[in-house]
């Protein structure tokens, strides 16, 4: 299954976790990514912490825990690549549970690289 059908497809928990420039890491509950291609995925963000700090540490680890028996799930590797502000661009990456929320000018649409993909236990 690939990148974009899984998150489509999977019921699960999100969990982003971010450092910044010193080292001080934050994790945080965060909606499915967007599946770009097999090697990119992007998160619409706020200006809060998590965004904060990818931006001084383009490095960050996706966790994504299905809502299934046992622990499955994939742990994601990533690397800043780039961002958008444009809100219609925004708004037309949502997906329907996201189109109660106002797209406002403190989201970014921030993209990353895919650096390494593992299971969520094991390896």
């Amino acid at each position: 299954m690939n990148q974009s059908d899984y998150f489509e497809n999977t019921e699960g928990t999100g969990i982003l976790a971010t450092a910044d420039s010193n080292g001080n890491v934050d994790v945080a509950i965060y909606a499915k990514p967007h599946a770009i291609d097999e090697n990119t995925i992007a998160f619409i963000m706020n200006k809060r912490l998590s965004y904060q700090n990818i931006t001084s540490n383009p490095k960050a680890a996706y966790l994504f825990l299905e809502d299934s028996p046992g622990y499955k799930g994939k742990r994601l590797y990533l690397t800043k690549i780039k961002e958008e502000t444009d809100k219609e661009l925004i708004d037309s990456i949502r997906r329907k549970s996201e189109k109660h929320h106002e797209v406002d000018s403190n989201k970014h649409l921030v993209y990353f690289s895919v650096d390494k993909i593992r299971a969520l236990v094991g390896e």
